[in-house]
């Protein structure tokens, strides 16, 4: 399925700077490539600024790099859990804590990405086990109706929306 055929009431209102950002891109393809992509572009960026912040309480690049890492897991297990026509509403969680939890400046920036290709790696399988039926499923996370489809893309376009922060605001 490609981005610009996901329908606007499978995601709430607050997800679509990162669908529409996707230009028409296979779901499939999309979370494979731009997992490369995302990884060499942090691969150029001088060593120097990976613990740089911006601004008085901002993350800092590894911070964002653990920040996609544990939001991919949880969109995957919505995903997952929607897929399996499991009607339990999914809470959100909170960004912040979990960063503030995660220990992401201790560690080398190698680890950090090799835990999100295994992570990527792991929604690839997933994602691919889907039948077209799965896809099309619609739950409750974070108190709207998301289909397991557009998670998928959600996943894509937070890492997007994250690489150009990157760019404006960090290099």
């Amino acid at each position: 399925m490609k981005s610009d055929q996901l329908p606007i009431d499978e995601y709430a209102p607050y997800y679509k700077g990162y669908i529409q950002v996707l230009e028409n891109v296979d779901l499939i393809e999309e979370l494979e490539i731009c997992l490369h992509d995302f990884i060499k572009f942090v691969q150029n960026i001088p060593m120097d600024k990976f613990d740089f912040r911006y601004a008085e309480g901002k993350w800092t690049i590894k911070d964002i790099i653990q920040h996609l890492i544990d939001a991919e897991r949880v969109f995957s297990y919505r995903a997952l859990r929607i897929s399996r026509n499991d009607k339990t509403p999914l809470p959100g969680f909170e960004e912040n804590d979990y960063v503030d939890h995660a220990n992401a400046n201790n560690r080398s920036l190698q680890e950090l990405l090799t835990e999100m290709a295994v992570v990527r790696q792991a929604t690839l399988s997933l994602f691919k086990s889907f039948s077209e039926e799965q896809l099309k499923k619609i739950g409750i996370a974070s108190n709207n109706e998301v289909s397991v489809r557009a998670i998928g893309f959600i996943i894509i376009g937070h890492q997007k929306h994250h690489q150009k922060i990157f760019q404006q605001r960090y290099l």
